[in-house]
């Protein structure tokens, strides 16, 4: 149990807000957009945790939870591309991750579909964001590519997750998501 909890805090501290996105021109626009949401902690961190939290709820969570982000996501990303203003983007993101965080913490059971539509509704400032960083890339590639990059994401929450034999160490890791979340808010 407890090389599982260091092993997944190591993955939560790997990126800081210091890391830089790679280059689209110089890595491609897939790659730029596979990275960029490995390189920012507040996405990371938000990411894994709608994993740990679909864990937790199991069933039908376990995939409309990260469907929905990921799908939701990409709707704030064509936002953001069509120049639609989305506010609070940034304090939207934020409060993902202090939220998501402390309903795993407390293992917060709720029906899927409201699950679902309140990380669908964090995941469209994510994708906003996102669209606003897009640069010189090929908007369908690094769109392609921070997806499949999510996706993942939310699978590496949910197998954490369920490979977990006792609930706790799920909780710890959505308390200090949380936690991370309150001092990224603090630092801003």
């Amino acid at each position: 149990m407890n090389r599982s909890l260091l092993a997944f805090l190591a993955v939560l501290t790997a990126a800081t807000p210091a890391f830089a996105h790679l280059d689209p021109v110089a890595h491609g626009s897939l790659a730029a957009g596979l990275s960029h949401p490995l390189t920012g902690l507040d996405h990371l961190l938000a990411m894994i945790t709608v994993g740990l939290w679909s864990s937790v709820i199991g069933g039908r969570a376990l995939w409309a939870m990260p469907l929905a982000f990921v799908g939701c996501m990409a709707v704030g990303f064509g936002l953001a591309l069509n120049g639609v203003d989305l506010p609070f983007v940034e304090p939207g993101i934020l409060a993902s991750v202090i939220v998501l965080g402390l309903l795993t913490a407390l293992a917060a059971k709720m029906p899927t579909g409201l699950g679902a539509a309140l990380v669908g509704l964090f995941a469209l400032f994510h994708g906003h964001a996102h669209g606003g960083e897009v640069g010189d890339a090929s908007t369908f590639s690094f769109g392609i590519g921070f997806a499949l990059s999510t996706a993942a994401l939310h699978l590496a929450g949910i197998a954490f997750g369920l490979k977990q034999k006792h609930l706790i160490v799920t909780r710890l890791s959505g308390a200090a998501a949380a936690a991370a979340g309150v001092a990224l808010a603090i630092a801003g």
